[in-house]
């Protein structure tokens, strides 16, 4: 099976950059090396790298095992959470 690169937009691409210094501020706020938390998280040391940068090459999953370790794996459920503009199309498509 091929995998396909994905294509994030420069601005959008700041985001993740942004995700990823928070991820790494959070690993040394516990006083954790990457070796220890890529271990946890049963990934390589370089693809906890590629995270702490916000590449978007890296699985959801592997983040996800990062914010387990960290103990920030209920952040997850934030992610679309507040889902703004699809309660206003929803409230639109009511006032007909």
């Amino acid at each position: 099976m091929n995998k396909k690169e994905q294509f994030i937009l420069p601005k959008f691409t700041q985001l993740l950059e942004e995700m990823g210094e928070n991820i790494k501020l959070a690993r040394k706020r516990r006083k954790l090396t990457a070796v220890q938390v890529a271990e946890r998280a049963g990934i390589a040391r370089s693809t906890l790298y590629l995270i702490e940068k916000g590449d978007s090459s890296v699985s959801f999953g592997a983040y996800f095992n990062v914010l387990r370790v960290l103990r920030l794996q209920d952040d997850v459920l934030k992610l679309a959470a507040d889902d703004e503009f699809g309660r206003k199309l929803q409230d639109l498509e009511l006032l007909k």
